[in-house]
């Protein structure tokens, strides 16, 4: 793999918890293993990942679809001003499409990370 373009930023709450990152804690090792190669890629090829690895949901928010076995996962995610990426909610997906439950939530912590970080989601 080459040099990463983009910078891949965990979204944190105000209370200190990121929802990525305990998501990712609570996967089996293997599993994580899969989860963060993906996230390794998106680092590496930003808004030209596209699917099967990356989709469009809506208002701004992508996914990162991971399949691990028959078990598929998202990484909920915005692209930000200077090639930057924060990942905002990891998921077990569990039905056709994501939950719009799922996608509130994400934008929810996109419009917390924006207001406390000032920057500009594209």
């Amino acid at each position: 793999m080459g040099h990463p373009q983009w910078e891949v930023e965990y979204y944190e709450k105000k209370n200190g918890d990121c929802p990525v990152a305990d998501f990712l804690d609570r996967l089996p090792a293997k599993e994580q293993v899969y989860v963060t190669n993906a996230i390794d890629r998106l680092e590496e090829h930003g808004s030209a990942l596209d699917r099967p690895h990356s989709g469009y949901l809506r208002d701004h928010i992508r996914e990162l679809r991971i399949k691990v076995r028959r078990v598929l996962y998202r990484i909920l995610y915005s692209h930000c001003g200077d090639n930057i990426i924060v990942l905002l909610l990891g998921i077990r997906k569990q039905s056709p499409k994501v939950r719009d439950a799922d996608i509130d939530k994400a934008i929810e912590y996109r419009n917390d990370y924006v207001a406390r970080t000032r920057r500009v989601i594209e």
